[in-house]
Parts: structure tokens; sequence; C-alpha cells
């Protein structure tokens, strides 16, 4: 196992902190690959990824079916771009909720984090994919977790 060498890690963490929207990728009921833009609202590390949605749109029926997901981050101006390959757990719970609320979401839930159609997709990861400068680099979260050279 090789360990990752924390300039590559910050280069890694800054492509993550600056990505406004993320693309978000399930698979349907026939087995295709779906993707769209989602706000990149919280996460926890590189591998933990937290969204706000609602219960009823598609993406979270299909997560709740297959809960095997990607998401990618990318920086167009410098080609530089970040898959992790993952799961997607739809979370109804109060505390996920309360999390990843923010003051203007009343527009879309008005009974606030108590609206049954709002939830929280919470992406977590083991494995990713670094593109920059024609080069791929995959690693795993024991690389980076462990990665202090």
């Amino acid at each position: 196992m090789r360990k990752m060498k924390k300039e590559l890690k910050k280069e890694i963490m800054d492509l993550v902190e600056n990505a406004k929207d993320i693309f978000v990728s399930s698979i349907d009921e026939n087995g295709f690959p779906n993707t769209k833009a989602m706000m990149s609202l919280q996460h926890d590390d590189l591998f933990t990824h937290y969204f706000s949605t609602n219960f009823s749109a598609k993406r979270t029926q299909q997560f709740l079916k297959n809960p095997k997901s990607c998401i990618y981050f990318c920086n167009e101006a410098e080609f530089r771009g970040l898959m992790l390959i993952g799961t997607m757990e739809v979370c109804t719970d109060i505390e996920h909720k309360a999390m990843l609320w923010h003051e203007g979401f009343e527009i879309y839930y008005p009974d606030g984090i108590n609206t049954e159609d709002y939830c929280v997709l919470k992406f977590t990861s083991e494995k990713g994919n670094y593109y920059h400068g024609l080069k791929n680099i995959t690693f795993f979260a024991e690389d980076v977790k462990d990665g202090d050279d």
C-alpha cells in the first residue's frame, strides 16, 4: 500500500474545497448511469460528502434501490478532476437533516427540517482517481488516511 504525499493530498483537497458543483451519479432501474450536478454543502473528509435533496426525487429513489454511486469534482481551467467511487445512503433522521439545513431552504421545504420530502444524501467512498497534468492517480482511503509523507 502506498501512502499519499502531503502535497498531493493538499492539491486534491483544494479541488474539493473550491468545487461549487459536484457531479453525482446513480444507477437507474435498467443499470445505466445517471448524472446530475449538485451543490457541495458539507464533507467530513475526502471520503465522506453530504447533499440535501427531496426524498421523492428520482435520484434519491435510485439510491434507495442501488446505493452504488460516483461523485466527480472538476476545475475546468486547470484540467483537474477527482472521481470518488462509493455508496450513497439516504438519511431521513433529524440529526442529518439539521446538520445540512440552511436559511432559505424554507422555499423548498416549508415545514423546515420536519418536511417529509427533505432528506440528506451521505456519500462514502473508499477509492478515488485524481487527474492532473496528464496523469491519473488511483488511490484508496488507507493511502490518504495514513499518508503523512
